[in-house]
C-alpha cells in the first residue's frame, strides 16, 4: 500500500490525524496534511483506509499493492 495525497484539495480538517496519527500530521505553516509514512506497515493499513474514508475532501488516495512480487 502507498498513500497518495492531493494537498491542493486539503482544507485542514484533521480527520486523517485523528484516524492515523502515526501516518499523518498537519503542516505548522498552512495546516494542510503531511504524510509521515507513505508506505504504512501492515499494522497501520486499516488506519490509513479509515483516514482516507473519513477525509471530507477526499484528499487521500491509497494505492493498494496486489501482493505480486512482494
Amino acid at each position: 500500500m502507498r498513500i497518495l495525497i492531493d494537498r491542493s484539495r486539503c482544507r485542514g480538517a484533521g480527520q486523517c490525524i485523528l484516524s492515523a496519527p502515526g501516518l499523518f500530521d498537519q503542516s505548522e505553516e498552512d495546516g494542510l496534511v503531511v504524510v509521515l509514512q507513505d508506505t504504512p506497515p501492515p499494522g497501520q493499513r486499516n488506519a490509513a483506509r479509515r483516514a482516507a474514508a473519513l477525509c471530507p475532501n477526499a484528499v487521500i488516495r491509497l494505492a493498494e499493492d496486489d501482493g505480486a512480487g512482494s
